[in-house]
């Protein structure tokens, strides 16, 4: 089969669309011919970071067809449409075939297209645990999200707006129209707003993007409120994670979240796009043999919305 392979031999170029051997499922495991995948950050930054998946095949997002399953496999069958997310299981989704535990896969919705349903996994399952298991969002709150624009950024706005929050979107200029039409009732430009030194004060702060200190996002906070870093330059999530326990004593609070998919949260947010309470925004679609290209453009920070890579 064709695959994108990281060849940790070559000086440049690491990423090769190459052939490879076609996957064979253990007893446990599911085989998938694959439709679409994303690129998330979980692809780049383990490439930047040099941990590498054991078959050297990145790709976490992924949606396409089950072609064969293992012996032990008791949920899914040949023909099933399905999504997943392999992040915990070696990656291997850019490729014609990947194979999967059954656990990390649920059902594809018929209304869904293949590649709507490959925005989903990682990029929208963080975005619902950010704001409702860590931020434990409330009807009314005001939600602030920081970077709004990327694909966990659009899944922020609209899962915000589907728990009845007050949505502040800080983006790009080119970006507010596009916050407006996924619900954000404010909207933000960076560039000639500093929202640090707003007199308003928000219950839940998302940070996806932007390098702002954790004081500037403390000092806009309610009383009771809550700052979660999500995303970010490697500088920013170290920032949080060695500082912010530091800046929580007292009442407010300053979180990451270390997202880890469930099934259940998968299932959760392809229901919302099935009933369409929530939309996947595709800035950018590539083949399989432009994946290098689509990591390098997602890797460079301004894609605006998911990156797709479509295999049919």
């Amino acid at each position: 089969m064709k695959a994108i392979l990281y060849n940790k031999k070559k000086t440049a170029n690491k990423l090769q669309y190459c052939d490879v051997e076609k996957p064979i499922p253990s007893d446990h495991e599911v085989l998938i011919k694959m439709v679409s995948s994303s690129v998330n950050a979980a692809d780049y930054r383990s490439i930047k970071m040099r941990m590498i998946p054991k078959k050297g095949i990145f790709g976490a997002a992924i949606a396409g067809t089950v072609e064969s399953i293992g012996n032990k496999i008791s949920q899914f069958k040949p023909g099933d449409e399905v999504l997943g997310d392999l992040s915990d299981f070696g990656f291997g989704g850019f490729a014609e075939y990947a194979v999967a535990p059954e656990k990390a896969l649920v059902k594809k919705p018929a209304r869904i297209l293949f590649e709507e349903a490959a925005a989903l996994p990682l990029a929208a399952t963080t975005a619902l645990m950010a704001l409702r298991d860590k931020g434990n969002i409330q009807k009314g709150q005001k939600v602030l999200i920081v970077g709004a624009a990327g694909g966990v950024g659009t899944f922020v706005i609209q899962i915000a707006k589907h728990y009845n929050a007050v949505v502040t979107a800080v983006c790009s200029a080119r970006n507010i129209e596009q916050a407006s039409s996924l619900g954000a009732d404010f909207s933000l430009d960076y560039r000639k707003e500093d929202f640090t030194k707003s007199k308003e004060r928000y219950d839940l702060i998302i940070a996806i993007n932007g390098n702002y200190p954790l004081l500037s996002y403390k000092k806009i906070l309610a009383p009771k409120g809550v700052y979660l870093m999500v995303g970010g330059g490697l500088s920013q999530i170290f920032k949080s994670i060695f500082f912010g326990w530091l800046l929580s004593f007292g009442k407010k609070k300053m979180r990451f979240l270390s997202a880890k998919s469930q099934a259940e949260d998968l299932e959760f947010v392809a229901k919302l796009l099935a009933e369409g309470k929530i939309k996947t925004v595709i800035e950018r679609r590539y083949s399989l043999a432009h994946t290098a290209e689509a990591l390098q453009y997602l890797g460079a920070g301004h894609a605006s919305g998911k990156v797709i890579i479509n295999l049919e």
